[in-house]
C-alpha cells in the first residue's frame, strides 16, 4: 500500500529583498521586480510578476507624518538659509519653495510608503485580533 503524503504547498523561492532597496525603488517586496504602485501613491492590488496579494499593505498615516516632520524641517532650513544669503522678495520664495516642497513630498512619500509596505511584508505584520477563547 502506498503511503499517503501531505499536500505540497507552493514552494516557489524568492530571494530575500532589502526593505530599503525595494521600498525606495517602488518594487514588489517579495520578488523585487514588479511595480508597487499603479498610480502616483496607490499600491497595486497584486504583483504582476510574482502574484503577491498586496491586501496586507496598510500603511496608514505613518509615512505621511514622517515626511511632514522631516521635510518641513529641511525645507524651512533651506528657505531660511536662502533668505539669509540672498534676501529675495517673498514672491521668489513662493515660486521656488512651493514646487520644491511638492516634488520632494511626492518623492519621499512614495519612498516611505514603499518602505512601510516592504517592512510589513518582511515582518508578516497583520491586523491585531482579540483572543475570544474561554480560559
Amino acid at each position: 500500500m502506498a503511503k499517503k503524503t501531505k499536500p505540497v504547498e507552493d514552494q516557489a523561492h524568492y530571494p530575500e529583498q532589502s526593505v530599503m532597496a525595494v521600498g525606495m525603488a517602488g518594487r514588489c517586496p517579495r520578488c523585487g521586480e514588479g511595480r508597487l504602485y499603479k498610480s502616483l501613491l496607490r499600491p497595486v492590488d497584486r504583483c504582476a510578476i510574482c502574484g503577491l496579494d498586496m491586501s496586507f499593505a496598510e500603511e496608514g498615516d505613518g509615512p505621511a507624518v514622517l515626511v511632514i516632520l522631516l521635510l518641513g524641517g529641511i525645507v524651512a532650513g533651506l528657505a531660511l538659509a536662502f533668505e539669509t544669503l540672498f534676501h529675495p522678495p517673498v514672491w521668489l520664495h513662493v515660486i521656488i519653495w512651493l514646487p520644491v516642497t511638492f516634488a520632494l513630498s511626492i518623492y519621499f512619500l512614495r519612498a516611505m510608503k514603499g518602505i512601510m509596505i516592504a517592512s510589513q511584508y518582511k515582518t508578516k505584520a497583520a491586523e491585531g485580533q482579540l483572543d475570544n477563547s474561554d480560559t
